[in-house]
């Protein structure tokens, strides 16, 4: 059983996932909701939310159209179209007391329709001075933050590889997320086909689902995989909910995507005291600095090996990197500074105070 909501009266903000399958936004939701709930009354609505979630129960649907206790309104935050588009049709056709926020990662020019959506909102967050440059109506930036109770490194990481069924008398290299060609899983391939040869001391481990659309270029990848004799080597362990547990299992991780809106996965590794290996795409030059790790271009296979090969033969840079990494996460990216961050602009919101 879900742990019970405040009462609807008390409810302020509902966050909206109408997206089953995992995917970073969900992630962000998963993680903030609880955070924010610490201030203010907020639930979560959609389907595939862990049960520990507070969330907006079907029969307290019709209570929105009552004001709340404490406020003019409640606040609709959206973070995907389809999550705009019901809050408009509550606030504008169902007349209910909503106002709207939106949170945009994407680092592309919107389509028409979305740019109509955006337009309709209340308010406008960017999770970064770069994805706020492709919009076109006032905004607030707010970049993402990290759970850092639930990803931290490991007491030992032999025992993290250990706990995940990893050997863990090897070294372990990480890339998490969807098996598709955006996110450049071929080129992370393509470098330990070429590097783990040299390595013998190392593994890779490849987490996240192929969707199916993406079915066949997952298949390739193992199969290139399996006629270069790495099957054993480079471990293809499918998507988990509880991925924090990997991270603690790794030495290294690396970001090889090919385009990112805002891309947490390096924050995960930095919070988990994992030095980073990135491409130059959503936020990755502005997380992976000081010394955390390398950022290189993207779309360039032999690139990547290059920046890789080092942290797989130096022992020292990569203890130094690690240290780096998680310092740069504590200071710069923890979860209660978003959290604090968004309720502002909530509360400016209340207050009647322009924030697009």
């Amino acid at each position: 059983m879900p742990p019970p909501g405040p009462n609807s009266r008390d409810t302020l903000v509902i966050a909206p996932n109408f997206k089953r399958r995992l995917s970073g936004v969900t992630s962000t939701i998963v993680q903030l909701v609880p955070e924010q709930g610490q201030s203010l009354g907020i639930l979560a609505v959609g389907p595939g939310l862990p049960a520990h979630l507070p969330k907006l129960r079907l029969r307290d649907l019709p209570r929105l159209w009552s004001r709340p206790a404490s406020r003019p309104f409640r606040i609709w935050h959206a973070r995907r179209n389809i999550e705009m588009l019901p809050g408009i049709v509550m606030r504008d056709v169902l007349r209910m007391p909503l106002r709207l926020v939106f949170t945009s990662a994407s680092q592309r020019r919107h389509t028409g329709y979305t740019r109509w959506l955006i337009s309709r909102m209340d308010a406008v967050i960017a999770t970064s001075r770069r994805s706020a440059g492709y919009l076109a109506v006032p905004h607030a930036v707010v970049t993402h933050g990290i759970d850092l109770t639930r990803f931290h490194p490991a007491a030992d990481v032999a025992d993290a590889r250990r706990a995940v069924g990893l050997n863990p008398a090897l070294r372990a290299i990480g890339c998490f997320g969807r098996l598709r060609a955006s996110k450049g899983t071929d080129l992370f391939v393509e470098a330990m086909i070429a590097l783990l040869p040299r390595h013998p001391g190392w593994i890779a481990v490849i987490a996240g689902r192929a969707t199916p659309e993406h079915a066949a270029f997952a298949h390739d990848l193992k199969a290139r995989v399996a006629a270069a004799g790495l099957s054993e080597r480079v471990r293809f362990v499918g998507e988990h909910r509880d991925i924090e547990r990997w991270y603690r299992a790794l030495d290294l991780f690396v970001a090889p995507q090919r385009w990112e809106g805002f891309g947490l996965t390096p924050l995960e590794a930095m919070s988990s005291g994992v030095p980073v290996v990135a491409t130059d795409v959503g936020v990755f030059s502005d997380v992976v600095t000081e010394g955390a790790g390398t950022v290189i271009p993207p779309n360039d296979a032999e690139g990547l090996a290059a920046a890789i090969e080092p942290f797989l033969t130096d022992e020292a840079l990569r203890t130094r990197a690690a240290a780096a990494a998680l310092a740069k996460a504590v200071r710069d990216f923890p979860l209660a500074r978003e959290a604090a961050e968004i309720n502002a602009v909530y509360e400016r919101l209340w207050a009647g105070a322009l924030v697009r």
